[in-house]
């Protein structure tokens, strides 16, 4: 591992980089920091441990998963720090078990007992006094045993598959008459809440379903049981060459259910009888194995982070609706204010249904707009954003949605949006072979006299009016002709039969983005050199990509200052002398999750500031159609800097990359008090009196 005092000249030498899946645990380890912070209101430590645990279910189904097939496969480490995978796989091992033993004291010996002082009880059954254990057994006749199914394991009754991420409860089962005794597996089932109620208490429901496993297996014992959770690969490739993409993806759909398990968590001091039973039916080794020493699967957790404590929560944001369109946007609505001048949107701090689904709204509705096309990668059950589009089609316009067929997880959804999509007349098309269209684009082509004139929406989030209330976003809305029409040539390349266009002004991956946003980098260097002063500022999801970081790191060997706020993957060492010594690395993990990306370079009296869809990974530039735009409105411009130096400069929630490769908390000077660049965002998007009412929809 490089070191400050080492000094790598060679900018290929693993040693400056860091392992993305370690990375990717780092980032977690911020959120369970959240979960331990006394600052932090209780539900919203309960709702961290929720998403620490559910962060960790989807790297086990993808990235370890990945991993493994690698290994599997004998393909070598890809990856600039070159490490090899059979050490990543016993790094994540390592590093994961040191994570679930502080997620499950933080849980057992503070968050837990902080909710009983507060009068959110959570025990264990054996704990209740009798009268609410009995009333217990009789709610576990009415509405618990009725939807259990024991599968035992004998001649003839192979080991029942395990579903992903179910709990079960394995256990063995003697006939007191005979001495026989076999496993059996009773699963959890989802529909019932994980939590249930007894009196003013809340009891694990696999407690309730063990303290009755007699009425389960009646005349039997059961001597031995553990409570284990299966993590199944998750993830899937469609190939190229499919002929019918919707029904490729349905079919790997069908299969992913029955993914090969890579992770087995199971109750800390458990049976190892039992353990050995479940290990042999399920085909993993000790290393697939994950002890827990408090409560399995946290995501229950969202279930006490949803009571109806106020007190014990964040207060409620609201977001504003923004400024150019409070009153309906003035004569003409939204496309007449866009024509006065570009808008941005920032999100959560301002209104999605407001800003984003009123522009598709507006144009569904609009008599002379003539087309509307519009992708989606993932959206919500309830998106305006579809209704708007479907409506549009039966009034006879030009509708065109880009569905993204593969977005991981997300995947079923969007075959229903399709299908319904389709029957309403839209135009549905499904992207180019081999590519994810994470682009996140809506072009409106309206008729204003004797002419046709565009406007666009280019976002760096999601269509998903949910998450937008949830992660911080950028939208860009404009009519400039560059732009639009750039836009515009993206789509036609997306969903008629031609070579990849030339475009004017938009970086577009997998044709030229990495080589823009390298460029960009690069003259700011050279300039810098010249004697023009040079900045970088970026705010991002993750930074990986082994070409950009070079680039970012011959800027700073020339003394450029560099500074850079990823939320989740840094892929390299920042502050080695000689090599990255003027680049600061910044993680803000707080209320909302960080997910704009925006990119600013300074050269003496010029800056350039884009924003669009992609991360600086190799899978946004070489495997993803993603679109970055030049903003040339002065305003906006200035708009997005002021967001990037707000989260440079938090003091609060910001933690600082190391050049040794850990992560250490922001700390404000010994004379000011600490400054959170959300809150700051929120402050400013607070009402003032002249402002009209936000938006509470």
């Amino acid at each position: 591992m490089a070191t400050v005092g080492s000094i790598p000249r060679d900018l290929s030498d693993p040693a400056l980089y860091v392992n993305r899946e370690f990375s990717w645990l780092d980032f977690n380890a911020r959120v369970l920091a959240l979960a331990a912070d006394h600052a932090q209101p209780l539900l919203e430590r309960c709702k961290f441990l929720a998403i620490f645990s559910s962060n960790l279910d989807e790297f086990f189904m993808v990235r370890v998963a990945g991993v493994m097939d690698a290994i599997e496969a004998g393909r070598p480490s890809s990856t600039p720090d070159q490490l090899p995978r059979d050490a990543v796989l016993a790094g994540i091992r390592e590093r994961v078990l040191e994570l679930v033993a502080l997620q499950a004291s933080i849980w057992r010996d503070d968050v837990r007992p902080s909710l009983a002082s507060e009068g959110i009880v959570i025990t264990n059954i054996d704990e209740l006094p009798m009268p609410a254990q009995d009333d217990l057994g009789i709610r576990f006749e009415r509405e618990i045993e009725p939807v259990l199914i024991p599968l035992a394991v004998g001649p003839g009754l192979p080991f029942p598959y395990i579903s992903g991420l179910a709990l079960n409860l394995g256990l063995t089962v003697k006939d007191p008459d005979t001495g026989e005794s076999r496993f059996a597996r009773v699963k959890v089932p989802r529909m019932l809440p994980r939590l249930v109620r007894a009196g003013e208490m809340l009891v694990p429901v696999e407690q309730v379903i063990a303290a009755n496993l007699g009425r389960v297996f009646p005349g039997m014992e059961v001597t031995r049981r553990v409570l284990f959770r299966v993590t199944r690969d998750a993830d899937f490739s469609i190939s190229d060459e499919a002929d019918d993409l919707l029904n490729a993806v349905e079919r790997e759909l069908s299969r992913r259910r029955f993914g090969g398990p890579v992770r087995v968590e199971v109750e800390a001091r458990s049976s190892n009888t039992l353990l050995e039973e479940i290990k042999e039916g399920l085909g993993v080794t000790d290393a697939e194995v994950y002890p827990i020493s408090s409560m399995l699967d946290q995501t229950a957790l969202w279930q006490v982070a949803s009571l109806d404590r106020p007190d014990l929560a964040d207060p409620p944001w609201v977001p504003r609706v923004p400024a150019r369109l409070i009153g309906g946007g003035g004569e003409g609505g939204m496309l007449a204010e866009i024509r006065r001048g570009d808008i941005l949107v920032h999100h959560p701090y301002d209104s999605f249904e407001a800003s984003v689904a009123r522009f598709v709204q507006e144009a569904a509705d609009d008599p002379d707009v003539v087309t509307i096309e519009q992708t989606l990668y993932r959206t919500s059950g309830d998106t305006p954003i579809v209704p708007a589009l479907i409506r549009a089609a039966e009034r006879g316009k030009g509708t065109v949605c880009l569905v993204e067929l593969k977005a991981r997880f997300d995947e079923e959804q969007n075959i229903r949006w399709a299908k319904a999509l389709e029957r309403a007349g839209v135009h549905v098309v499904y992207g180019r072979p081999g590519l994810k269209t994470h682009a996140k684009l809506c072009l409106v082509v309206r008729r204003e006299g004797n002419r046709l004139r565009r406007y666009a929406h280019i976002g760096t989030g999601n269509d998903h009016p949910t998450t937008a209330r949830l992660y911080t976003d950028v939208g860009l809305f404009t009519c400039r002709g560059e732009v639009v029409d750039d836009v515009a040539d993206l789509f036609n390349y997306l969903t008629g039969f031609a070579r990849p266009p030339e475009y004017r002004q938009a970086l577009v991956a997998p044709e030229h983005l990495r080589e823009g946003l390298i460029e960009e980098i690069d003259r700011v260097t050279a300039r810098h050199v010249e004697g023009h002063p040079g900045h970088i500022r970026m705010t991002l999801n993750s930074v990986i990509d082994g070409r950009t970081i070079q680039a970012l790191f011959r800027a700073s060997q020339a003394g450029v200052p560099v500074e850079m706020c990823v939320r989740g993957i840094c892929g390299f060492h920042p502050g080695i002398p000689g090599v990255s010594g003027t680049i600061r690395v910044t993680s803000v993990v707080g209320r909302f999750l960080e997910h704009s990306r925006i990119f600013i370079f300074t050269s003496g009296d010029e800056r350039r500031v884009f924003t669009g869809s992609a991360d600086l990974m190799a899978r946004n530039l070489d495997d993803r159609v993603e679109l970055v735009v030049r903003v040339d409105d002065g305003t906006v411009a200035d708009e997005l800097s002021s967001i990037v130096d707000t989260m440079l400069a938090d003091t609060a929630s910001a933690w600082c990359l190391n050049p040794e490769g850990s992560w250490a908390r922001v700390m404000p000077p010994d004379d000011q008090a600490p400054v959170s660049g959300q809150q700051t965002l929120m402050d400013r998007a607070a009402p003032r009196p002249e402002d009209a009412p936000r938006d509470d929809r």
